[in-house]
């Protein structure tokens, strides 16, 4: 499943998708090994589900998920208070007090918690056409050629840069 913002995204004709700045970040789900798929025990209420708070990309992402298989929020064991970030979450499944969440991978490979991939998600950067010519955007760019930004992706898992700093869209 792939999860673009940018297909959400209408633009004035001045405005351009710059680049695609796929850092595809693998959004991911962190159970600790389970034998029964992770969605059936969280939805019976078996397994302790870390949340984010309300507003947070994960959480959001969490609720779209569960409004999809005719379920909400409330039909999880929810760990209480909902965690702040995602190395927070991570941190509460690595502690024991969840058995899984929603987090990035990065998030979870720091405390070596598992992961089970749910999506990639493509982040997309819009500006003003005279923007992309101002020295900073050319900087910004030449950093996305160069190498130090497909090293550090490395670094830090689940990203994919390969098409960061193409443009997509202009008008």
């Amino acid at each position: 499943m792939r999860f673009n913002a940018a297909k959400l995204l209408f633009c004035q004709p001045e405005m351009v998708p710059i680049h695609h700045v796929s850092l595809s970040e693998s959004v991911n789900h962190k159970p600790q090994a389970m034998p029964t798929p992770l969605w059936v025990r969280a939805l019976r209420g078996n397994a302790r589900m870390a949340v984010r708070q309300k507003g947070a990309g994960a959480q959001m992402l969490l609720e779209m998920l569960l409004a999809r298989a005719g379920a909400s929020p409330a039909h999880l064991n929810r760990l209480e208070p909902p965690c702040l970030t995602g190395p927070d979450l991570a941190a509460a499944i690595r502690a024991g007090r969840a058995d899984c969440g929603i987090a990035t991978r990065s998030a979870a490979r720091a405390p070596g918690i598992d992961f089970v991939p749910l999506l990639w998600e493509e982040f997309d950067l819009v500006m003003r056409q005279r923007i992309y010519f101002q020295p900073s955007m050319q900087a910004l760019l030449g950093f996305f050629a160069r190498g130090d930004m497909a090293i550090r992706a490395a670094e830090l898992s689940g990203y994919d840069v390969t098409p960061a700093g193409t443009i997509r869209f202009s008008s």
